[in-house]
C-alpha cells in the first residue's frame, strides 16, 4: 500500500514537472507521428483530383512563410518568436481538426482530398521544412547545409516518410496494423496535454503582437490564399473546397510540440497551439459558409 502511494505520488511529480512537456513532446514526435505515417501513407491511392490538395498546400505553406518572414522583419520580432512563427503559422492541423471537422461539413466522400492534403502536404512539411527551420532557429551556432540535411535525414518523422512511400499498396498484417494504430492514436491527447502544461492564459506583453500576428495569418489569410489559388486555377470541386478548408485549420500540434522542443518561444508556441484550436472552430464554421 505504501509502495503503491508512493509510485503515485511520482507519478503526479512528473506530471507537473518543468520536464513534463518536453518529455510528452518528445514522445509525439519520436513514437507516435511515425506510427501514424507508417499507418496512414500506404492507404494513399491517387487520381487526377488529387493533386488539387497538394498544390494547394505548398503554395499556401511557401506563401505564409513569406509573409511571416516579412512580418517578423517590419515587426522586429526576435529570432526565437520568428522561428515559432515560422512553425505554428505555417504547418496546419490537417488530421486531428482537419479529419473530424470536414468529415461533419462534407462527409466520408471528402477524406480522400484530407488525407492527400495531410499527408502529401503538411506531413512531408513537417518533415522537410519543420526539420530545417527548427535546426536553423534554435542553434546559435554556425548552421551548415551538412548540418541541415543530416538532421533531416535522422528526423524519425522523416525516415517513416521515406519507409511509407515505399510501402504504398501493401497490406500490414492485422498485428502490425493494431500496433501502429495503438501508438498513432496517442499523439492527440499527448501532444494536447503538452501545449495544456505550457498554455498560459496571459501573455506578457510582448508576446501579444506574435500571437495576433500569427494566427491572423494562420486562421484568416492562409485560407484566404488557398481560395486565391483554386480561383487562379479555375478549380471549383470538393477537392477544391476541401483544401481551402485545410488551410483555415488551426495551427499543428506538433509543430508547437517542435517549436517548444527546440527551444524557440515556448509559452509562445503552445498559446499559439492553444487557443488557435479553440478559435478555428468558429472561423471555420464561417469559412465553410462563406464556400
Amino acid at each position: 500500500m505504501i509502495k503503491s502511494f508512493c509510485n503515485r505520488d511520482q507519478i503526479n511529480w512528473n506530471i507537473h514537472s518543468k520536464d513534463a512537456p518536453t518529455i510528452l513532446n518528445q514522445f509525439a514526435i519520436y513514437i507516435s507521428l511515425p506510427a501514424m505515417i507508417l499507418l496512414q501513407i500506404p492507404k494513399l491511392s491517387f487520381s487526377i483530383d488529387m493533386i488539387i490538395p497538394i498544390i494547394v498546400a505548398w503554395l499556401v505553406m511557401g506563401i505564409s512563410a513569406l509573409l511571416i518572414l516579412f512580418l517578423s522583419k517590419v515587426f522586429s520580432f526576435s529570432k526565437e518568436i520568428t522561428g515559432s512563427l515560422m512553425l505554428v503559422s505555417i504547418l496546419t492541423n490537417s488530421s486531428f481538426l482537419g479529419i473530424p471537422i470536414i468529415n461533419a461539413y462534407m462527409g466520408e466522400s471528402a477524406m480522400p482530398y484530407v488525407l492527400v492534403y495531410d499527408q502529401l502536404g503538411t506531413f512531408i512539411a513537417l518533415a522537410t521544412y519543420g526539420t530545417f527551420i527548427a535546426s536553423y532557429y534554435s542553434n546559435n551556432s554556425k548552421i551548415t547545409f551538412k548540418i541541415i540535411t543530416l538532421k533531416v535525414l535522422t528526423f524519425p518523422p522523416f525516415l517513416s516518410l521515406v519507409v511509407a512511400l515505399f510501402l504504398i499498396g501493401v497490406e500490414f498484417n492485422p498485428i502490425i496494423s493494431k500496433v501502429l494504430s495503438s501508438f498513432a492514436s496517442t499523439i492527440v491527447p499527448i501532444a494536447l496535454v503538452a501545449v495544456g502544461l505550457q498554455l498560459q492564459l496571459k501573455l506578457p506583453r510582448e508576446e501579444i503582437k506574435p500571437f495576433s500576428v500569427a494566427l491572423i495569418v494562420k486562421l484568416i489569410i492562409a485560407p484566404l490564399i488557398a481560395f486565391v489559388i483554386c480561383k487562379i486555377f479555375a478549380w471549383d470541386n470538393q477537392a477544391s473546397i476541401v483544401s481551402i478548408m485545410e488551410a483555415g485549420m488551426a495551427p499543428m500540434i506538433t509543430a508547437g510540440a517542435i517549436a517548444s522542443m527546440a527551444g524557440l518561444a515556448p509559452r509562445l508556441s503552445s498559446a499559439i497551439v492553444g487557443y488557435g484550436i479553440i478559435i478555428s472552430f468558429l472561423t471555420t464554421g464561417i469559412l465553410f459558409n462563406l464556400l
